[in-house]
């Protein structure tokens, strides 16, 4: 069992069971499967789920506000800042997700057709520091490429 305790009065703000061993292994099964469907995804598609991940999390501002003042002692009138710099990172990410992840043509050589290709490195464990957790979280959240396929040299 853990106990988060809230740095505000003291109190037991939540508790929550460990995962078994077995619970473990089947989230990690399960998020493999989904990684393996998502790098499928067209990058058009994942900036709108990721959009509507954004719009989702805006829609429960004044609930975060409030885990947030709980969890870490953060005032309630900042709260809301780490959802304004979460929503313009993500969003910054998403626009300019298709030039920024895009395959680099390198110098040409004859009979060879060459680049540098970006693909995803497949499932991410994200560990976010409780001072700022929406705003850093999201910078290993939303940026992930899908790849293409190779094309044969003519």
């Amino acid at each position: 069992m853990v106990r988060i305790i809230s740095p505000i009065d003291g109190s037991v703000y939540a508790e929550r069971s460990l995962a078994t061993a077995g619970q473990i292994d089947s989230a990690l099964n399960d998020a493999k499967r989904a990684q393996s469907q998502w790098a499928r995804t067209s990058v058009e598609e994942r900036g709108r789920v990721c959009r509507a991940a954004v719009a989702a999390m805006n829609a429960m501002v004044d609930d975060i506000v409030i885990e947030l003042a709980w969890q870490m002692g953060r005032p309630v009138r900042y709260g809301a800042g780490e959802l304004r710099g979460f929503t313009e990172r993500s969003l910054h990410m998403i626009d300019s997700a298709a030039d920024s992840l895009a395959d680099i043509q390198v110098e040409p050589k004859e009979g060879f057709e060459r680049f540098i290709q970006r693909v995803p490195l497949g499932l991410v464990f994200v560990v976010a520091p409780w001072n700022y957790p929406y705003l850093t979280a999201v910078n290993s959240i939303v940026p992930p490429r899908t790849p293409a396929p190779m094309a044969p040299a003519e």
